[in-house]
């Protein structure tokens, strides 16, 4: 009995004796309530400053069980007609993904006996079971209602997907699968080192293309608040609760406007709309909801000068190109690491890197392709079914501008690097291409011509001074 007293209630997650799969369980629930908890509060505290009020606190609770689900990417109805919401906040989802990711990893990682019902399956079904709860308390009346078996099925969907990722990483087992795909080339082909350097210039080339939909949505801000637009000020309601309600809507949606802005950089853009385009060939749209950041929107006409914004791919191309053609050359990563003779690193032939370049490119327009998918949605039925890019067209579009910046781009740092290195007298060991030797080989040559050629002046010269005598002296 006093042992029993004086052990905690709830002990540290997987420490519970005897019951860990209750252990993992736990952590599932306390995953789910604390993302619950990130979105809730903000809700309550802008129910409890708004005036005049008429709904009551279980209004504000469901409406911040429906961000939480929206957050998943569950789809909701709204208003009397039933019109259907799909965009998805993706910072909410980013948080609930980065949370379950976690959690996964952690039940992995703590040591102690797992029975058959604990660690990740015990962590899902926890999570899950808080996903019932709210999806259950948001069906009734309001402005903002859940669909409850398609709102679990995709919340248990993201859960499972993340709890599995958080479990692999933790385990470190298997080989990614851009590897095996690699290895399977022919030697020509296949670059030094795997896909290490491959992820990394498509993650390099990931951040720039990101890099440019911020700076674009952050140069529209700039325009429309010094032109005297002030469109977006101009759709603040009133009240003390509307500045801040409206600032973290479009705090939580401002991923979804850099990827949509990244999509405009890219060429095709987005659409707001059936029959509409915002491209930097210009922008045609209809009536557009009064939101903040549909206020950074380009007036309807040709696009002019924002022709310029095609710039920002190329530039986001340059940093993988260079990142290729470095451990093309044998200097940088995984490809310095795999020596030849003598240890010295093997650079990759001149095949090799193409293909790593256009590996890195198929790997940004398949990413672009699917974060074009998670960053749209619809806000109602009929013309408004869809906002955001087009999958397939953003997933072209950046596949092809890396693969235009890349390839030469990394062929052209590999030949520069493998030129300064025959200059300093390193033949390319390990590079078998006969362009390569030969290039080399003319390289040493010319260098001993010039050499010779030197020496032979010199000679003359001064056999030319000993045949004219010594200078007069005044």
């Amino acid at each position: 009995m006093t042992q029993l007293m004086g052990r905690p209630i709830l002990e540290a997650p997987g420490e519970l004796g005897g019951r860990p799969a209750l252990a993992d369980l736990l952590t599932g629930v306390r995953t789910a309530l604390v993302g619950l908890a990130v979105v809730g509060v903000p809700v309550l505290g802008l129910w409890v400053v708004t005036p005049s009020v008429d709904d009551g606190p279980a209004a504000a609770t469901r409406l911040a069980g429906v961000l939480w689900l929206i957050g998943h990417g569950a789809p909701v109805l709204r208003g009397e007609a039933d019109a259907p919401l799909t965009v998805t906040p993706l910072l909410l989802g980013a948080l609930a993904v980065v949370r379950l990711h976690r959690a996964g990893a952690g039940v992995v990682a703590r040591r102690g006996l797992r029975s058959r019902w604990g660690g990740p399956v015990a962590l899902w079904a926890g999570y899950c079971a808080v996903a019932v709860a709210v999806a259950l308390h948001c069906a009734g009346a309001g402005p903002f209602r859940s669909e409850v078996l398609p709102d679990i099925l995709v919340v248990a969907l993201v859960a499972a997907l993340a709890t599995a990722a958080g479990v692999r990483s933790a385990e470190a087992a298997g080989r990614p699968l851009a590897d095996s795909l690699l290895d399977r080339l022919p030697p020509p082909y296949r670059p030094v080192g795997g896909a290490a350097p491959v992820r990394a210039a498509a993650l390099a080339a990931g951040a720039g293309l990101v890099a440019a939909g911020g700076l674009l949505v952050a140069v529209s801000a700039v325009l429309d608040a010094a032109t005297g637009g002030g469109r977006g000020m101009a759709l603040l309601g009133r009240g003390p609760a509307a500045l801040p309600a409206l600032l973290l809507l479009a705090l939580v949606l401002l991923p979804n406007a850099v990827l949509w802005g990244a999509a405009y950089a890219l060429g095709p853009g987005f659409v707001v709309g059936a029959g509409s385009v915002v491209s930097p060939g210009g922008a045609a749209l209809g009536p557009v909801p009064e939101f903040p950041l549909f206020a950074l929107l380009p007036a309807d006409g040709p696009g002019g000068w924002r022709w310029a914004a095609l710039v920002l791919p190329l530039l986001a191309g340059v940093v993988p190109a260079v990142l290729l053609g470095r451990a093309a050359a044998g200097r940088r990563g995984p490809a310095a690491a795999a020596g030849g003779a003598g240890g010295r690193p093997v650079p990759w032939p001149p095949a090799a890197t193409v293909t790593a370049a256009l590996a890195a490119a198929l790997l940004v327009g398949v990413g672009a392709a699917l974060l074009g998918r998670l960053s749209g949605g619809g806000l109602a039925g009929g013309r408004m079914a869809w906002l955001g890019p087009v999958p397939w067209r953003a997933g072209l579009a950046a596949a092809g501008w890396l693969a235009l910046v890349a390839v030469p781009g990394a062929l052209l740092v590999r030949h520069r690097v493998l030129g300064a290195e025959g200059e300093r007298g390193s033949a390319p060991v390990g590079d078998r291409s006969a362009y390569a030797r030969l290039a080399w080989w003319t390289r040493r040559g010319a260098l001993r011509l010039r050499a010779r050629a030197h020496a032979l002046v010199l000679r003359l010269s001064e056999a030319g001074r000993g045949a004219l005598g010594p200078d007069p002296v005044d």
